[in-house]
């Protein structure tokens, strides 16, 4: 037979419906995490399934030697109780029914098997070495990414040093010529004149 700790609250002043909103937020939860979801869970009934979580647990430990840290909510849920009928007096003698609703809340606490938590660790870890190769393929890609970048870079980098250096090798060649051109009209001019010279 399999190990189970229940807890019953019978005849709470409070509708079902109200208590299901709340009971819905721990099922098939771990003892502690369905705590810290009660504490934090701003209804009417978080107080009370709070006690009767922590009366379950209490049961579980003494009763029936459970370990709490393998503790899960394994069932939980609230049944109508009975109703109280009240009149609230309203204009020309006439009569409107209140009923005060009552609730009959259950939760039933069972052991996680060993096979069961080992599987579940195995999980997490395979999901924290999945995360872990995620970043370190994403990290590469950031790095590959910048090296193309860089290697870009010195390309371009290369290829306007290239055009910067035959621009001025074009320039320079352009200034010799005129250089030259410039001498040889030089040379040429008094030659004229020495002609001209003799002509006359």
């Amino acid at each position: 037979m399999e190990n189970i700790a229940v807890a019953k609250l019978s005849h709470v002043r409070i509708s079902p419906r109200k208590v299901k909103i709340v009971i819905d937020l721990i099922r098939n939860k771990p003892v502690g995490t369905a705590l810290a979801i009660l504490r934090n869970t701003p209804k009417a009934a978080s107080s009370i399934v709070e006690k009767l979580l922590l009366s379950a647990i209490a049961n579980a430990e003494n009763n029936h030697n459970m370990d709490v840290e393998s503790l899960y909510v394994a069932e939980i849920y609230a049944n109508q109780g009975p109703t109280m009928k009240r009149i609230r007096p309203r204009a020309q003698g006439r009569a409107y029914r209140i009923f005060k609703r009552t609730s009959h809340i259950t939760i039933v606490l069972k052991e996680k098997d060993a096979v069961a938590a080992a599987t579940e660790k195995e999980e997490k870890a395979k999901k924290s070495k999945k995360a872990a190769t995620k970043k370190d393929a994403a990290n590469k890609a950031a790095d590959s990414k910048a090296a193309e970048t860089k290697k870009e870079a010195k390309t371009e980098a290369k290829v306007k040093t290239k055009a910067e250096t035959k621009k001025e090798e074009k320039t320079d060649t352009k200034e010799e010529t005129k250089a030259k051109k410039s001498a040889a009209r030089k040379k040429a001019e008094p030659e004229a004149t020495a002609t001209e010279a003799v002509q006359e």
